[in-house]
């Protein structure tokens, strides 16, 4: 058996003084966890609602510029949303909720007077489409329906 003088001194921690750290330490993800999640969500949603407002203001510029271009304004084609150097300097940032840069063509649901939007359709495709946009009324939306965001009727 070893047995310690005054002159030799151990080295490491404690049994206490590491249950104290762990303890801290837990105390701090439940707190700090749940934080990051919310901080991430609402990176979403912001960095969606940006693109929307971007691709949304490109498409009304592309229109009175047609307005002074042709007899008729026109909104922009689905394979000119498409293309760069058109409507948008570059391709259209991908969608965060799915991932997917892809817009498809779709028919815009107008509200009607004094209620909220309603929620857009959702199109399937391969690959999956990020968002969706009628031509017709040079309306764009997202491609995706979280439940509690429902940032397709943005």
């Amino acid at each position: 058996m070893r047995t310690f003088t005054k002159s030799q001194k151990q080295n490491g921690f404690t049994l206490i003084e590491l249950l104290a750290v762990i303890v801290v330490l837990g105390i701090l993800s439940v707190i700090a966890v749940p934080r990051y999640f919310d901080y991430s969500a609402k990176a979403r949603e912001a960095t969606l609602r940006s693109t929307l407002g971007n691709v949304r203001s490109a498409i009304s510029n592309f229109y009175a510029h047609s307005h002074l271009t042709t007899v008729a304004p026109v909104y922009p084609s689905l394979n000119q949303m498409q293309t760069p150097g058109v409507v948008l300097q570059d391709y259209i940032p991908a969608n965060p909720y799915n991932g997917s840069a892809v817009i498809a063509a779709g028919t815009f649901t107008v509200p009607t007077a004094g209620t909220p939007n309603p929620a857009q359709t959702i199109v399937s495709g391969t690959p999956t489409p990020g968002y969706v946009y009628d031509s017709a009324v040079g309306k764009i939306w997202a491609n995706t329906n979280t439940t509690g965001i429902n940032e397709n009727t943005w």
